[in-house]
């Protein structure tokens, strides 16, 4: 089963300094049909202004990747990493027994547009720590490449939970297929561009909630730029 969520009717937050697209409940926006899904928690489309940023604060028990689309993240954490994290690097942070961090765009007259995920850990207070990887562009062209993983294979960052985030780009005959235990969830989020999945067409902010699927087929690229979960039921 395949179901359709529109970019549009996601949560909204502006803070002026911050605009936040919310796939998930988060803060101050809460709906109770959206609180997940699988082990997926959090995917918040963030966009930072300039010399503003998120000031130092604390996580537990959780796997938090950051995806930067454009501009430059700057991560300061207590576990002493001080990175910057352009377009094209994964950033994993597993907050396990609790690690507290910050992160700002000092980039002058430049926005830094990025998603911040959190996935459910499968293993509770685990000692906290941090990885950073390069993901090439033209390795992403036309396929689905693995950046996170519980196993850390084929240099994706390791994560402490059962998922699996693939990110691929799409344009014009490019296509790829993804196998898909039938017992387990997944979910596609469009960053940009246009995509049909399994023939149904999406555009930049739409989801697909998936279960109950072997296979997803990503055709009719335009421009398209795509993150897919293989979740934990």
């Amino acid at each position: 089963m395949l179901t359709l969520r529109k970019s549009q009717d996601r949560g909204y937050a502006d803070h002026g300094w911050l605009k936040s697209f919310h796939s998930f409940s988060f803060a101050g926006y809460r709906d109770a049909e959206f609180m997940g899904w699988g082990n997926l928690r959090v995917i918040n489309e963030d966009r930072i202004e300039a010399g503003k940023g998120f000031g130092e604060h604390g996580h537990q028990n959780m796997e938090i990747i950051s995806y930067v689309l454009a501009g430059e993240l700057a991560h300061r954490d207590s576990l002493g990493n001080v990175k910057g994290i352009p377009p094209g690097d994964v950033q994993r942070m597993s907050a396990g027994t609790g690690v507290r961090h910050s992160e700002f765009n000092h980039a002058a007259g430049q926005q830094t547009h990025f998603l911040q995920i959190w996935i459910m850990p499968n293993l509770q207070n685990v000692k906290p720590s941090y990885e950073q990887k390069t993901v090439p562009a033209q390795k992403k062209q036309g396929a689905l490449v693995l950046i996170a993983s519980e196993e850390g294979q084929d240099d994706a960052v390791k994560i402490y939970a059962d998922a699996k985030l693939y990110a691929g780009l799409f344009d014009q005959v490019q296509s790829a297929n993804l196998t898909l235990n039938s017992s387990r969830k997944a979910y596609v989020h469009l960053i940009k561009g246009e995509l049909k999945v399994n023939a149904i067409s999406l555009s930049a902010g739409d989801a697909l909630f998936v279960s109950d699927e072997t296979v997803l087929t990503l055709t009719d690229g335009h421009n398209a730029e795509v993150l897919i979960f293989d979740l934990a039921a």
